[in-house]
């Protein structure tokens, strides 16, 4: 394969682009898009979207997608030159003291969540829950000069390095879920030669980390008669039960199963990756919600044959996440099979 999967990651990984802030890693992502699209364009609420055409009369769609966003913060206040902050997504307050971040000012400053050392903590103070509520972000300026260089509404993120990681591993910050759409630009890598019976649709997606925002207005604007979702799924460590975390790292691209997803485009994906011989696990969701970009595309307009997929990534939500580039690879091989098999659908 010509795209080389490890130089996507860390180019987009290394831009910080939070929830509502996405637009520098979209413009890149679109760099990536572009080659394998006959257009692409970013809607109003900031999607990136691309489509190619199979050229056929009535031909059906299918969407492609994967949110482009990362966790992140705001600031809310500056106290002393210290900055408060409130989360965009999922931020893990019990990670934060000591935690280098990056505020996204021009240029960007650099930033340190305040600790105080254990020296003065008394024993029941390690024992108490975090909030986000109680932490500062330290600058190293004064009140006057964090005043006039951060505006208040800055967003900002945690300070991570692309790196490889142990045995074809990858780690970084914003693997969920850039993990996911340098998946999907990867299949469309291996089927831009292909003659298709369907327009592909790929999109990425804003604002899933601060309530899957973005993927509602895009998929209704589309309207696809069928969807793959792509994102970051949680893998397994020592400190997981294997009824918390049963999906491992190295076991190929998850394939999930429930009432979030329409079951015959599921089993006929399901069946690919078997016929194939495409490494793949399988997990079940039985709620009504992944709490993905699929529970807001399966009930667009009158419904999308949804399907949902994942990468298996460790320590989601941190600074530090790791994907198995093994696992990238056969996400895409299961794309570009799926986009295939799409014959008359």
């Amino acid at each position: 394969m010509a795209l080389n999967i490890k130089e996507v990651l860390k180019e987009l990984c290394e831009i910080p682009s939070p929830s509502g802030f996405e637009e520098e890693v979209v413009l890149r992502a679109n760099k990536f898009m572009k080659p394998y699209m006959d257009e692409t364009w970013v809607d109003t609420l900031g999607n990136l979207i691309g489509v190619k055409k199979c050229g056929k009369s009535g031909a059906k769609k299918l969407l492609i997608d994967a949110h482009i966003d990362e966790i992140g913060f705001v600031v809310t206040a500056i106290e002393e030159g210290f900055l408060k902050f409130s989360a965009l997504g999922g931020l893990d307050a019990r990670l934060l003291p000591s935690a280098g971040v990056t505020v996204m000012t021009d240029p960007a400053i650099d930033g340190v969540v305040c600790v105080l050392p254990p020296h003065i903590l008394n024993p029941e103070d390690t024992d108490k829950i975090i909030s986000i509520d109680d932490l500062y972000i330290d600058v190293g300026l004064s009140q006057k000069g964090a005043e006039r260089r951060i505006p208040i509404g800055t967003a900002g993120v945690l300070t991570s390095s692309t790196r490889d990681f142990g045995e074809n591993q990858i780690c970084s910050k914003a693997m969920d879920n850039r993990a996911g759409f340098a998946a999907i630009i990867g299949a469309m890598e291996l089927i831009k030669d292909e003659s298709l019976d369907v327009d592909i649709y790929v999109m990425a997606s804003v604002q899933e980390e601060v309530g899957v925002r973005g993927a509602g207005p895009g998929v209704f604007a589309i309207s696809p008669d069928y969807c793959i979702v792509v994102d970051a799924g949680e893998a397994k460590t020592p400190d997981a039960t294997e009824h918390e975390i049963p999906e491992k790292m190295g076991s190929g691209v998850i394939v999930a199963r429930g009432p979030n997803m329409n079951k015959a485009f599921t089993d006929r994906i399901i069946n690919l990756a078997e016929k194939k011989s495409i490494n793949h696990q399988i997990t079940v969701i039985p709620g009504g919600s992944s709490g993905t970009n699929t529970k807001e595309v399966q009930i667009s307009q009158c419904g999308v044959a949804t399907a949902f997929i994942s990468i298996p990534v460790k320590y989601i939500h941190s600074a530090n996440e790791v994907v198995q580039i093994d696992d990238i690879e056969s996400t895409i091989k299961l794309l570009s099979e799926a986009i295939k098999s799409m014959k008359g659908a």
